[in-house]
């Protein structure tokens, strides 16, 4: 009976989320995502060139998702075969590989300490690990814009999608979105090297990110009920009006949640190795950026996760119900 509990999805997921919280992703274990990265930078270099390069981009995207997931799948298999608690170690381990909690909320705490200290050349160093905007002149309310940001986008990407395929599909399913994320990371961009080459990533990034991106938004709204000062109403007035207007099909709505909850405004003008790029904003101007709405937003991300992971499970629990499983 016990074996069985280990090995349950719910578990599993609780005790991936766990090792994630106490250790992250420390350099000296393995982690799948470094070899994903480097299986893309190798391929890419191999097929992004000549003609067909849309063919040769779902090719990649094909490779590198199905092996990620096949990879997985063995590894965790061989481990069950040698005894179920080992196996549910390993898709511990697996899937905790594929979120980022301890991760994201580090690096918005290196960029929120200097801030509040003054430092502004060190806060902009920290910046610009987690953005690919440029950073080296930007104010303190730009460095709390860009980090904001990080972490409303990152939540869904780093925490809430993989869990959702976790549940799903275990630990095959979490790898296998996290493939999609980081090819979409590396070749999803709209320029003229990965326009054709990236197209496939980028839209089955899309896809991945629909239902995540939406329940996180309506999860960080949820949790902000218990939370002082929070403009719930304003909030989904202004998420359904501005989340749409983002670039991005799913980014906008967590972006969007969170400056209706903290009343502040996201968006505007960014610069990239020098070339401007306006965004849409996100939000009004009911308050002015400062550092205290770096803690505020993690805050959001820590309910958002929190609040989407008992939703998912009631979900499951439901379905399970309905199709007479339990």
């Amino acid at each position: 009976m016990l074996l069985e509990l280990l090995g349950s999805v719910f578990l599993v997921i609780i005790g991936a989320i766990l090792l994630d919280l106490c250790i992250g992703d420390p350099r000296w274990l393995p982690h799948p995502v470094i070899g994903i990265g480097k299986a893309i930078s190798f391929l890419e270099k191999k097929w992004n060139r000549g003609k067909h390069r849309k063919g040769k981009g779902f090719a990649l995207t094909l490779v590198v998702v199905g092996g990620a997931a096949f990879l997985t799948l063995l590894v965790s298999l061989l481990a069950f075969w040698v005894h179920p608690l080992v196996g549910a170690l390993v898709d511990i381990y697996l899937i905790s590989t594929t979120i980022a909690i301890k991760g994201l909320r580090e690096a918005a705490l290196q960029v929120m300490i200097p801030l509040t200290q003054g430092n502004l050349s060190e806060a902009r160093t920290q910046l610009g690990m987690i953005v690919g905007r440029d950073t080296e002149n930007l104010e303190e309310r730009e460095i709390v814009r860009g980090t904001v940001e990080t972490v409303a986008e990152n939540t869904v990407d780093g925490i809430t999608a993989p869990l959702f395929w976790a549940l799903i599909g275990g630990a095959p399913l979490a790898m296998a979105y996290r493939a999609v994320n980081t090819l979409d990371s590396m070749v999803g961009y709209k320029n003229e090297r990965y326009l054709q080459f990236g197209y496939a990533s980028a839209r089955l990034d899309d896809l991945c990110n629909l239902i995540p991106a939406r329940l996180t938004a309506y999860s960080m709204w949820l949790s902000s009920w218990i939370k002082k000062g929070a403009r719930k109403k304003h909030a989904l007035l202004v998420t359904f009006r501005d989340a749409p207007k983002h670039p991005s099909p799913n980014s906008g709505w967590p972006e969007a949640m969170v400056a209706g909850l903290l009343g502040v405004q996201l968006g505007g003008r960014n610069e990239y190795q020098g070339v401007p790029s306006e965004r849409a904003k996100m939000g009004e101007k009911l308050e002015d950026l400062t550092p205290a709405h770096i803690g505020s937003t993690l805050y959001y991300m820590h309910g958002g996760w929190m609040v989407f992971l008992v939703l998912m499970f009631l979900f499951y629990f439901i379905f399970r119900l309905v199709i007479g499983g339990w």
